[in-house]
């Protein structure tokens, strides 16, 4: 595979949805990004707070932009935090440097596409966002 697909993409947020729910996890966005930052899906679950969207766009957004899982930027705002700063300024401020943005790998290593979390603790919004990713056949990368 080459590209995200609307249907990966829509099979990835059902299936990080599916996973949320049988481990009751709060209500979450899930947001699903393309390879080039194309906006491929998107969801919001009754009950989420207001901006849990733009939270799931920055974590996935943010790990897309600089090609790593979300946890690895949680470390680099801790070790390098004017690193993150100027980084989160050069992406528009879409960068949300906490766990739950996923990369989106295919079977050879390649970035297909990121997936973004929020609305539960930034652990459990990578468990949701691993889980969509394993679902669609693919493989994940929290930058762990």
């Amino acid at each position: 595979m080459t590209e995200l697909t609307l249907e990966t993409a829509q099979t990835i947020i059902t299936n990080a949805l599916k996973a949320a729910r049988e481990k009751s996890f709060k209500p979450l966005a899930i947001v699903v990004y393309d390879a080039r930052g194309a906006l491929k899906a998107l969801l919001s679950e009754d009950g989420t707070s207001i901006k849990r969207a733009e939270i799931a766009m920055g974590k996935a957004y943010g790990a897309l932009a600089l090609g790593v899982g979300s946890r690895a930027l949680h470390k680099m705002a801790t070790d390098r935090p004017y690193f993150i700063a100027s980084a989160t300024h050069a992406v528009g401020g879409q960068l949300v440097p906490v766990s739950g943005g996923v990369l989106i790998k295919n079977g050879q290593g390649g970035i297909l596409g990121s997936v973004g979390v929020s609305g539960d603790t930034s652990d459990n919004d990578e468990i949701a966002a691993a889980a969509g990713i394993e679902a669609a056949g693919l493989v994940f990368d929290t930058g762990a």
